[in-house]
C-alpha cells in the first residue's frame, strides 16, 4: 500500500533562529499524532539540514533536502553531493523543482543523473513536474507531464521506480494563490499512473506516492488528498508554521 505524505518545502527562509523554532514547534505538534499510512517530510534550506535530522531522528518526521549536485563529488564549488546529504542522514531529496527548472535550467537529463546519484546513495528522490500556464492553455499539458517523466525516470528498472516519489505543480499555481481543482489535480495524477502503468505495469504503478504541489494549504489539502490518485501534498508557503502544516498533515 502507497504511503501518504505530506513533504514540506522551506525554500529559501528562515534564520538559523527561526529554523530552531519551527523544527521544535513541529516535533511537539506531532509528538502526539499517530501516523500510520502517514509520513511528514522537512525539506529545510541545506545548512539546516544536520539540525533537521538531529531533530527528525528523535521525533515524528522524516527529512528531505531541496536539491543535490548532478555529480558524483569533484571541483564544483557550491555543490551539494548525494553523498553528502546520505552522511546527514537525509532521507529525501526533491528534484526537479519548477523554481530549480525555471531560474537554474535543469535539463531532464541533470534531472536523470540526479536521481541515479540520490538512489545509489539511498536517498529517495521527489520528482516534480508540471506545466506553465500557457502549456496548460495551448492543451500541451500532457505531453509536457510525460515528456519530463519519460525523459529523467524511465531509464530505471521496477524496483528503482519504488523509490521515487512524484510530485505534480502546476507551475501556474505555485506561489499565485492560484489552485488547480481537485478534479484537475486527479485528471493529472490518474495521468501520471497510467504512464507509470504502461511502462512498469499497473502493480508497481499503483505502489508509486504521488503528491501535488500546487498552492496546497489547510482549506483545501483535504478536498485534494479525497482524490484517488492524489497521496498527498509537496506544501511550499503553509509548511512554515507549524500549525499550518499541522492541520494540512491532519487532512488525511
Amino acid at each position: 500500500m502507497r504511503k501518504n505524505i505530506v513533504a514540506g518545502n522551506w525554500k529559501m527562509n528562515k534564520t538559523f533562529e527561526e529554523a530552531d523554532d519551527l523544527l521544535f514547534d513541529l516535533a511537539e505538534s506531532l509528538k502526539d499524532l499517530e501516523l500510520e499510512n502517514e509520513e511528514v517530510i522537512v525539506c529545510p534550506p541545506a545548512i539546516y539540514l544536520e539540525m533537521s535530522t538531529d531533530v527528525g531522528l528523535e521525533n515524528n518526521f522524516a527529512v528531505g533536502a531541496q536539491n543535490c549536485a548532478s555529480e558524483a563529488s569533484g571541483a564544483y564549488t557550491g555543490e551539494i553531493s548525494a553523498a553528502m546529504l546520505k552522511s546527514l542522514e537525509v532521507q529525501y531529496c526533491i528534484v526537479g523543482h519548477s523554481e530549480r527548472r525555471k531560474y537554474y535550467h535543469e535539463t531532464h537529463e541533470d534531472l536523470e543523473k540526479k536521481v541515479n546519484l540520490l538512489l545509489d546513495n539511498d536517498i529517495s528522490p521527489i520528482f516534480c513536474c508540471g506545466e506553465v500556464l500557457e502549456e496548460r492553455e495551448s492543451e500541451k499539458h500532457f505531453d509536457i507531464i510525460k515528456a519530463q517523466i519519460s525523459e529523467s525516470l524511465f531509464g530505471l528498472n521496477a524496483e528503482e521506480l519504488l523509490n521515487i516519489v512524484i510530485a505534480y505543480e502546476p507551475v501556474w499555481a505555485i506561489g499565485t494563490g492560484k489552485t488547480a481543482s481537485s478534479a484537475q489535480a486527479q485528471e493529472m495524477h490518474a495521468f501520471i499512473r497510467g504512464l507509470l502503468s504502461e511502462k512498469y505495469g499497473t502493480e508497481v504503478a499503483n505502489e508509486i506516492t504521488i503528491l501535488y504541489g500546487g498552492s496546497c494549504n489547510a482549506k483545501n489539502a483535504q478536498e485534494l488528498f479525497s482524490q484517488n490518485d492524489v497521496d498527498g501534498g509537496l506544501i511550499g508557503g503553509a509548511s512554515l508554521k507549524a500549525e499550518d502544516f499541522l492541520a494540512i498533515i491532519k487532512s488525511f
